[in-house]
């Protein structure tokens, strides 16, 4: 399961959509690792003057890995993500987080990160069962 779900906010998501603030406030205490992750790489943007920054070190369980890949493979949390932290947000393997700013989007270090051949170049041995 990927989202620890409070009865209200069930109850609410039935009735129709949801505060958005609600949506994130879920992601953060159900995907706790995923949001630290993303919460440093934004923090580590904001504090630099670069395009990007990224997330270099593998996730220390196998737990951990999981819930990286949900937050980020889940349209609807990782939009939230974005939303919340004002990035847009880039994947690769199993622990590669990138945090963008939002102009940056039509940028080439963008458009590099998201293409086949930054995939390919952030291929390891050790990454390969992730």
């Amino acid at each position: 399961m990927s989202l620890t779900v409070p009865p209200a906010l069930l109850d609410a998501a039935e009735r129709g959509p949801v505060d958005d603030a609600d949506f994130v406030a879920c992601v953060r205490t159900s995907l706790p690792y995923a949001w630290e992750t993303v919460s440093r790489v934004v923090a580590d943007l904001d504090a630099g003057g670069a395009e990007r920054a990224d997330n270099l070190v593998p996730p220390p369980t196998e737990a951990d890995r999981g819930q990286l890949l949900r937050a980020l493979a889940s349209d609807a949390i990782r939009a939230g993500l974005e939303r919340h932290f004002k990035v847009k947000l880039a994947f690769q393997n199993c622990h590669r987080v990138a945090a963008f700013r939002p102009a940056a989007v039509d940028s080439a270090a963008y458009r590099e990160f998201v293409s086949p051949r930054g995939q390919l170049l952030n291929q390891s041995p050790e990454l390969r069962n992730c």
